[in-house]
């Protein structure tokens, strides 16, 4: 197997860990509401696109991607 592919799954596989813990324990996770977020309310709608959150996560993904 590639050692390349087997480190992803390691960050992917400790990363989920991270985030069930802090679900976990009940601790708020801010995506999704940072500065930046579009998120339109009308009376029986809502429209959320999280753009800021989805800059941070694909830079990070990006860092991820670059270690090597």
């Amino acid at each position: 197997m590639n050692t390349y592919l087997a480190k992803i799954f390691i960050i992917i596989g400790i990363i989920s860990i991270v985030v069930g813990i802090l679900l976990l324990f009940n601790i708020k996770i801010p995506f999704g509401k940072l500065p930046g977020d579009i998120i339109i309310k009308k009376d029986n709608f809502t429209f959320a696109f999280p753009l800021v959150t989805c800059i941070i996560l694909s830079f990070i993904i990006y860092i991820i991607s670059k270690l090597r």
